[in-house]
């Protein structure tokens, strides 16, 4: 086991510099960097790419471009221009800051924020317990439901449950969240229906007054209309995963044998199927999570107002923040391989059987 982490730590190494390297070099040809941005705003421009007729930005100028080489700069200062590609470290050629860039990575130096006086990793912690609320509940909840749903179904497999279940799973699957979400703002935010939950936050603005209780109570009720809208298409995936494994291992000559022998339904799916046939499901935990924590942050924390990581990368994103978006993507690809190498190592603890040294890659 221990020969097989290693190989696959290390292999954490060229997979991530791949990732930064695409990014990186698709940033080249994106217009409207961070300094066209401060030129928008300098003048007054409002949208950056109003004024961009086919130039790729400051990110493709090469470095010690004059102030014609920007979209909007014309009237500026080429001596402001100057100031701003120094500023921003535009005046290395890109192989050089993609370099420096790494190395400072690799120190877990991710710098500051164009735009926010404040460093990026400052800036992810501080938005980080929105997404990993969002993340974290969506996880347990379903599989909270639909372990149990997916046993219930393949031990009834057939009959009508299992149908009209089946049928609402699929219409939950196919319903995306960011319009279930919206649904849910509708009927329950206040939209046209009923004010019964709030419309944006995590908590209320007399949090610090409230009782331990109250804090609660209040915090449930701010992620109740996320929770559920990040959650409703997670059920189909697990529901079913969990009732056809059943179903593999109940067909299984061991089980079989456990009935023959007078054991009580119950001890013969819980007592014996549900370790082998639950293996997969658990093991998956941490990669669900993953899943989850960014598949669907954007959209519902947008639509919700919370202000998470998802909202971060996209408004990073809008404004060309680049350490934010390097950063971020840095530190999140860095754990999602990690977590890969987690959900093996589940696989083990659940099933000891398991012996991934065996595996020639």
């Amino acid at each position: 086991m221990g020969a097989y982490i290693l190989r696959r730590l290390l292999l954490i190494i060229p997979t991530l510099l791949g990732i930064m390297i695409v990014n990186f070099t698709l940033t080249q040809f994106v217009p409207g960097g961070p300094i066209e941005q401060i030129i928008a705003r300098v003048e007054g421009g409002g949208d950056v790419f109003a004024g961009i007729s086919g130039g790729a930005g400051d990110a493709a100028a090469p470095g010690g471009g004059a102030a014609s080489d920007y979209a909007g700069a014309r009237g500026l200062p080429p001596e402001f221009i100057e100031d701003l590609e120094r500023e921003f470290g535009f005046d290395k050629p890109p192989l050089e800051r993609f370099l420096s860039m790494m190395w400072n990575y690799m120190r877990f130096d991710f710098g500051d924020s164009y735009f926010r006086s404040i460093g990026v990793l400052d800036l992810v912690w501080e938005k980080l317990p929105v997404s990993i609320t969002l993340g974290l509940w969506s996880t347990i909840i379903a599989y909270a439901v639909s372990i149990p749903l997916g046993i219930r179904k393949a031990v009834r497999d057939g009959s009508g449950f299992d149908t009209w279940t089946s049928g609402v799973i699929i219409v939950a699957y196919a319903i995306p969240g960011f319009l279930f979400g919206i649904l849910l703002l509708v009927l329950f935010a206040g939209g046209s229906y009923w004010q019964i939950f709030p419309l944006r936050g995590l908590t209320s603005d007399n949090w610090n007054q409230l009782s331990l209780l109250g804090k609660v109570a209040d915090y449930f009720w701010h992620i109740a209309l996320p929770v559920a809208a990040s959650t409703i298409s997670a059920f189909a995936t697990l529901t079913l995963l969990t009732k056809n494994s059943f179903l593999d291992e109940i067909k299984k000559q061991y089980v079989v044998t456990a009935r023959a022998k007078g054991l009580p339904e119950g001890r013969v799916l819980y007592g014996h199927v549900f370790r082998n046939a639950m293996l997969i499901v658990i093991a998956g935990f941490p990669s669900v999570f993953i899943g989850v924590f960014f598949s669907g942050s954007i959209i519902i924390e947008t639509i919700f107002s919370l202000d998470g990581i998802g909202r971060l990368g996209f408004e990073a994103a809008v404004a060309r923040d680049y350490p934010v978006i390097f950063g971020t993507l840095f530190f999140f690809g860095l754990i999602s391989l990690v977590v890969g190498i987690l959900s093996d190592l589940m696989y083990v603890f659940v099933d000891p059987r398991i012996d991934f040294d065996s595996r020639e890659t």
